[in-house]
């Protein structure tokens, strides 16, 4: 990349202490074309390789990070303002533990398939092959902007693309510790370019037709993506909002389940698309419940030293949303179980952990993705009401259900409109590096990680062989004589007990009247 003295400095702060810890330098718009040129050139060099060769570099990268990973899990804290232990357990153990299973499974996942070959085309080769796209842009967000921007990156380069990415101009320091970290892990000069800034950046390179393009974030950009890729048929994934509901019946673990609602509500300051945002709780346990959740945020510490449990937000505009919903949904009768109400909040980062009670289901706060610390907890009686409640928002991304009765779990974790269950766990599904990663209504399109999240940064191509060696074949021209052949090899083909005999007998009898015809 040239650098230009003209070029715009993007400053970098800590949000949890507000002090600035450097600045970085924006890639300027005219670049954009150039930038595409030099991935496409790449990409020629890069697709050539073997997959083997490919992941020589992705495993030399794995090895570099887990050398270097305090000082990664340093850059993630002071950049986002999560205490250290999340920055490496949520977002630098993910990464590594995602390029090692691309590592171990690439090779097997985009090898040739053999597919069945049917009637007509008997004594042909059916195959799959898996062809690189191209340049791929991956569009990453600053809630885990490590582990969000790393994996698809890796997943694009196993599959033999070249990657533009551009992360959140919110984290540019870790965005600038991404690119130091392919540096030192050898990739070709192109194969990985960086390109850092905001949303005039992200529209340019959106613009400037990529072969696919990867995108994390809100559901108001996703779909501005979207828009533009249709109109050039440049396929997407988008990974973008939720809502997630929490499900805990009467005859759940109660103080698991109160942990794990208190984690996965408010671990990364509740800015996480899978947070339980909504918890519902069957009408027999729920002031138990709700008195065992307030126990539980007792023992949390806010803070960002190493044994701090919350940290701040990260993205200052993303507190106002979550003052709207917290105002709109005490004016309308909500109480608050824990937390203060938003004109006591001090100045700074660090938002109060808020329980609510008594809301009603067309609030905002439990309609619109919050990404932020707040839990309202919601009675409910029967199993087809609390399926009904959980699927009654646009979101599908992620879902828990809490209970002993295993039958019972899995036919409500089957009704949830998701794209993930967890069943006595949350949010953990996004670790699982062989399941498929995605969301349904509003919470996006396509599916990332396992097979098929390498399978589709790539072209499907069909491809079928024959040895070349018959003349003709028998749905060849001419028909003549071989409808009533034909007729009768289907009907002995499909019927429900096959007679093999006739059919051998029919199929020999057609590939006689066609060679017959060839040599008249």
């Amino acid at each position: 990349m040239n650098v230009h003295s003209t070029q715009k400095r993007l400053p970098m702060f800590s949000p949890a202490t507000g002090k600035q810890i450097g600045e970085i330098e924006e890639t300027p718009l005219s670049e954009v074309t150039t930038f595409y040129e030099k991935g496409r050139s790449a990409f020629q060099m890069w697709s050539a390789l073997s997959i083997s060769n490919r992941l020589h570099y992705l495993r030399t990268l794995k090895e570099y990070m887990a050398l270097h990973m305090e000082e990664i899990a340093k850059t993630i804290s002071d950049n986002t303002g999560k205490v250290l232990t999340e920055a490496l357990v949520a977002d630098i153990m993910p990464t590594l533990d995602g390029i090692e299973h691309i590592c171990k499974h690439a090779e097997k996942g985009l090898k040739r398939k053999t597919v069945k070959t049917p009637l007509l085309l008997m004594g042909k080769k059916s195959f799959i092959e898996y062809m690189p796209r191209g340049v791929v842009l991956v569009i990453s967000p600053w809630n885990y902007p490590l582990q969000l921007a790393m994996v698809p990156v890796v997943s694009a380069l196993a599959a033999g693309n070249t990657v533009i990415l551009k992360p959140s101009e919110i984290t540019p320091l870790v965005g600038k510790c991404m690119e130091e970290l392919f540096a030192a892990a050898g990739l070709p000069d192109g194969v990985v370019q960086v390109a850092h800034g905001g949303k005039e950046v992200g529209a340019a390179f959106t613009e400037g037709t990529p072969d696919y393009i990867f995108f994390t974030g809100s559901v108001r950009t996703g779909k501005i993506i979207q828009e533009v890729a249709a109109k050039k048929l440049i396929p997407t994934t988008l990974e973008l909002g939720g809502k997630d509901p929490m499900i805990v019946f009467e005859d759940a673990n109660l103080k698991r389940a109160a942990k794990g609602a208190v984690w996965a509500a408010f671990t990364n300051s509740g800015q996480v698309c899978m947070s339980a945002e909504r918890l519902y709780v069957q009408k027999t346990v729920y002031h138990e419940f709700l008195q065992l959740v307030k126990k539980e945020m007792e023992t949390l510490k806010q803070g960002i030293d190493e044994n701090a449990d919350v940290g701040s937000m990260t993205f200052p505009a993303q507190i106002q949303i979550v003052r709207e919903q917290l105002v709109e949904a005490l004016h309308r009768g909500a109480k608050l179980e824990a937390g203060l109400p938003p004109d006591q909040w001090k100045e700074g980062m660090f938002l109060p952990i808020t329980v609510l009670s008594n809301v009603q289901h067309n609030m905002k706060v439990i309609q619109e993705e919050t990404f932020g610390p707040v839990l309202p907890i919601i009675p409910f009686e029967k199993e087809d009401e609390v399926i009904s409640l959980a699927n009654d928002t646009v979101y599908g991304l992620n879902a828990s259900v809490w209970t002993k009765d295993v039958k019972k779990a899995r036919h409500v974790a089957s009704k949830l409109v998701s794209g993930a269950v967890v069943i006595n766990d949350a949010i953990v599904t996004v670790a699982n590096h062989g399941l498929p990663f995605g969301g349904a209504k509003n919470s996006g399109i396509g599916r990332y990680h396992g097979a098929a999240g390498l399978r589709n940064f790539c072209h499907e191509k069909s491809i079928i062989e024959d040895n070349g060696r018959k003349n003709t074949e028998i749905q060849w021209y001419p028909y003549y004589g071989k409808y009533p052949l034909f007729l009768k090899l289907f009907k002995s083909y499909f019927k429900p007990r096959k007679d093999m005999i006739y059919f051998a007998k029919m199929y020999l009898q057609l590939l006689k009247k066609s060679t017959e015809k060839e040599r008249k």
